[in-house]
């Protein structure tokens, strides 16, 4: 499993004063308000950053960070990546799962079938919808609805499918 979840991607500067805007890659953006440090990751550079004011513009958040006062010091963070550890990730209710945690997991029907492996997690706004890769090379969309995911095990790197009619 995954230690590291992505969170957000900063796209560019916001005025002079350090600013960021980041495009979110997190399913709730909102709980930037409720995070307090990241790590950011720009390919030559890990820093963890402490973030001190989160805001909402259209589509995008704007952060500031503890100790960046000027648009020089973070001129070089755009297209950086942002990070929360597993520690400081939002609590999951029950039946609910990373969606780190549930890339490569082997997708088995319940009638024991290999189906391939889950390489993507789409977000429809209604349920998510998992794509599962086939052995050669197809993919298969499968709903996450109870109907359809009997079980999954993480500790197996298992995912049990219920084929509902029509769905491949």
């Amino acid at each position: 499993m995954e230690d590291l979840f992505r969170v957000g991607v900063i796209t560019t500067t916001h005025g002079v004063k350090g600013e960021v805007k980041v495009f979110p890659t997190t399913d709730d953006p909102m709980r930037f308000k409720k995070i307090k440090k990241v790590l950011l990751d720009n390919g030559k550079e890990k820093r963890e950053l402490e973030i001190v004011q989160a805001r909402f513009f259209k589509n995008l958040v704007i952060l500031k960070f503890k100790g960046i006062d000027n648009i020089n010091d973070v001129e070089k963070y755009r297209n950086a990546e942002l990070y929360v550890d597993r520690d400081h990730a939002i609590p999951l209710q029950e039946n609910e799962y990373y969606v780190a945690d549930l890339i490569g997991l082997s997708a088995m029907t319940d009638e024991g079938e290999t189906l391939g492996e889950i390489v993507d997690v789409m977000q429809t706004g209604a349920n998510d919808v998992y794509v599962i890769e086939t052995e050669d090379g197809k993919e298969i969309l499968i709903p996450a609805i109870r109907d359809c995911v009997k079980s999954v095990d993480l500790d197996e790197k298992i995912i049990t499918i219920h084929l509902l009619p029509g769905l491949i």
